[in-house]
């Protein structure tokens, strides 16, 4: 750390000298000066950081300090600005992983209520918040409020008919921490013995709700679905996901008031963002304190949606700021400290400085500000929650030993400028800072995604993984009807009509539709298959409501239509159908699958590919249709709508042994029949042009068949392989190629052992 590589002086003297200002230098009008004019001096700059704690009126009372930088600084600020831009994290990136995500969350806490379960699902954390980078490689948090627990502040808070908790602590509790102490449901007194193994007596003889022993039930339920890891609160069986089950706190607290009384006359938050917050709940999250007597039954005061309003507040300076001291924590600090102390030090950060410093080209002296007050709590000892008083976030994630090793380095940092930024590897940032152009910073660095590509790219995965998870909560649904003991009919009219419910939410309406479509698609489907059973003149209405579904991907629903065109008969109908899926199947067409994941399925390279030609000259804003397509499915109800061939993918000749193997999350769908929409889009095409005599086209789409299926390119898409390899022996056999048959039947064994072994699930919707 002592010398500096000749990039980075050559970096740094190759930056434009930027005029002193206050005001936004937005990226549409920056002022450049040549290199010739660049002056590597410094200026001493005066400015306030620590305003007074009960009122912003008077700036000149603040405690001012004066502070020598570089005159650099700002032309960096505009390279650093300019290069998380470049790398996902400008404006339009923060917005749609915003909106991603909250649609997300809509649409879970949908699916739980069709599930039965209430409970409100959120998504925290940088995914939500838009705060993160593909190097980045943020995990997904998702917090499932479950309402069934009514968390009581005082007796006042005791409801007839509910699980009563009432929230406990005594001068010896940490802050932040509480016992939930177990109520009666049906009079207001304490619950005296334990007749549940989730519940301790403490030595008081009050019965206590253990935190741990929840966790614990948590675990045993996730483990049907995988290997579960538990991270403090979070009890999860899926990579890169924290999943915490919380009980919401409805009812005002002293914490959030004495930080609302702390907030009253300054500058940040914004008034709007205190009003709420005072409505806004908080959640209790099974999670004691690292060096507390009681620490497997205590539950943490987690104020969630608060940090998440502030959060919102950012501007685009703010939220490049927090995004730069996550690459100084992941790339040089290691795992000494967290994305939350990184949030906790620009919320106080912001608080105490000037409003007009947070600009673009001051981002440099912003992060070292935020250092400073990182440097002050290392040397102090004590790193103090941003809404909770007396909370100290150094507890069980730092010692002694290692907070004077972090201030060493802290030190250090401030001392040479941050000149270590350009030795964060992280999305190639210390390599693009060293660009000494901008043009090679548009292009990116050695062929990496810049520009309009990545913005395409992750556009495009953030709808992958939003139509991955609805497909996975409508299998959930699906499986949940066709368990019920009600008839299929009745339970799904019950579900349709419960869903339409949200539809009259502002918020849930566009989720809700889409909920909506994939079961009134289903609900069709079932009454056709009825209707050629027992033949029904109101046939031809049934087929038409199908225009009112077909949207919700290119191909999925319009390839059910036409297979039930088919087995119906009409295959006139059923060609001019397939026709029509053909041409919006283009070859960047991605498959989205529920049930099953794909090695590799999720990186940014995949839909990279998937952008046409014609790219640079479209705006998002005209891409007609989402190029994506998810798997065919038929439910037995629906048999008589599908090839006869699928009838076996229902019927599955398997021994009460084997069935009793399956893991839960293969029995919600292997008694349907799943395939894949482009394989299924070949066979109905096969199947049909025989059935019309149209010799020629039969063999095109038999041979077009099978160099996809056999194509390895194709795998990535391929998500139930057994099943085209299926389609695909069925062509053979009817073609009397037995030998290509017994090939095929021989691929077909191989493949299905490897899907085995290689695929996943989307286990962690079906786990909660």
């Amino acid at each position: 750390m002592e010398g500096e590589p000749d990039t980075i002086n050559n970096a740094v003297h190759c930056l434009t000298s930027m005029p002193e200002s206050l005001h936004e230098t937005g990226t549409h009008n920056k002022v450049r000066f040549p290199s010739s004019e660049l002056n590597l001096g410094a200026k001493r700059v005066f400015i306030n950081v620590d305003p007074p704690r009960r009122s912003n009126t008077r700036w000149d009372q603040h405690l001012v300090k004066n502070l020598l930088t570089p005159e650099y600084f700002p032309a960096l600020s505009i390279r650093i600005s300019d290069v998380l831009d470049d790398i996902g994290a400008g404006k339009c990136f923060v917005m749609e992983r915003r909106d991603t995500y909250l649609r997300r969350e809509h649409m879970m806490t949908i699916a739980q209520q069709l599930l039965g379960k209430d409970q409100e699902c959120f998504h925290f954390g940088s995914q939500s918040e838009g705060t993160t980078t593909p190097g980045l490689n943020s995990d997904v948090d998702a917090l499932f409020s479950d309402k069934r627990m009514n968390i009581m502040t005082g007796w006042r808070d005791w409801e007839a008919g509910m699980d009563n908790l009432l929230m406990l602590r005594d001068d010896i509790t940490p802050p932040q921490q509480y016992l939930l102490q177990v109520i009666k449901r049906y009079t207001p007194e304490e619950v005296t013995r334990i007749d549940d193994d989730r519940f301790v007596k403490k030595d008081s003889g009050q019965v206590l709700f253990s935190s741990e022993r929840w966790k614990q039930e948590i675990a045993q339920d996730a483990s049907k679905f995988g290997e579960v890891t538990t991270n403090g609160p979070s009890v999860s069986c899926v990579s890169n996901w924290d999943v915490v089950m919380a009980f919401p706190v409805c009812k005002p607290l002293p914490e959030i008031q004495h930080w609302i009384d702390r907030c009253r006359g300054r500058h940040w938050p914004h008034n709007q963002i205190i009003e709420a917050s005072r409505k806004a709940p908080c959640f209790m999250v099974p999670a004691g304190h690292p060096d507390s007597e009681y620490k497997r039954e205590e539950w943490r005061l987690s104020p969630n949606l608060i940090e998440r309003m502030l959060m919102f507040s950012f501007n685009m300076t703010q939220i490049k700021c927090y995004i730069v001291l996550k690459f100084i924590k992941k790339s040089l600090f290691g795992d000494f400290i967290t994305s939350f102390h990184c949030k906790t030090l620009v919320f106080y950060t912001i608080e105490r400085a000037h409003p007009s410093l947070w600009k673009e080209n001051n981002l440099m002296f912003l992060l070292l500000l935020c250092l400073k007050v990182l440097r002050t709590w290392l040397r102090l000892g004590f790193f103090p929650h941003y809404i909770i008083e007396g909370v100290n976030l150094f507890d069980g994630k730092l010692s002694f030993v290692q907070q004077r090793h972090l201030l060493q380095y802290v030190n250090y940092l401030i001392k040479n400028d941050l000149q270590d930024l350009f030795h964060i590897d992280i999305d190639n940032l210390g390599r693009r800072l060293q660009a000494c152009c901008i043009h090679r910073i548009r292009q990116g660095v050695d062929g990496e995604l810049g520009g309009v590509v990545l913005r395409y790219s992750i556009s495009l995965l953030l709808k992958y993984g939003y139509l991955g998870t609805l497909r996975n909560r409508m299998n959930d649904i699906m499986y949940k009807i066709q368990s019920s003991n009600s008839t299929f009919k009745q339970c799904l009219q019950n579900k349709l009509r419960t869903d339409a419910q949200f539809y009259t939410n502002a918020e849930l309406e566009t989720v809700a539709f889409d909920v909506i479509n994939h079961l009134y698609i289903v609900q069709n489907a079932v009454q056709s298959a009825k209707c050629l059973r027992l033949p029904n003149p109101a046939f031809s209405k049934i087929i038409r409501r199908f225009k009112f579904c077909l949207s919700t991907d290119i191909a999925s629903n319009r390839l059910k239509l036409a297979s039930m065109l088919y087995c119906f008969g009409h295959l006139h109908a059923a060609v001019r159908v397939l026709g029509d899926v053909e041409k919006r199947y283009h070859s960047k067409v991605k498959a989205v699958c529920g049930v099953r994941q794909v090695e590799g399925e999720g990186d940014l390279q995949v839909f990279a590919d998937m952008m046409s030609d014609n790219i640079h000259n479209l705006t998002f804003s005209v891409l007609s249709e989402p190029p994506f397509a998810f798997c065919v499915r038929f439910i037995r109800h629906e048999a008589h709508c599908a090839p006869y061939i699928l009838w076996f993918e229902m019927n599955r000749s398997m021994t009460e042994e084997e069935v009793a193997q399956r893991s839960h999350w293969e029995k919600t769908w292997m008694d349907n029949a799943e395939v894949d929409a482009r394989p299924f889009l070949y066979y109905l095409q096969y199947i049909t042009y025989k059935g019309l005599g149209e010799r020629t086209k039969q063999l095109h789409a038999l041979n077009i068949l099978g160099s996809y299926i056999l194509d390895p390119r194709n795998s990535i898409n391929l998500y139930h392989p057994e099943t085209a390899y299926s389609l695909l022996g069925h062509c053979y056999e009817m073609e009397g190629d037995f030998e290509n048959a017994l090939y095929t039947t021989r691929c077909l064994r191989v493949v299905s052992i490897r899907t085995m072994l290689l695929t996943g699930t989307y286990s962690v919707c079906s786990a909660l």
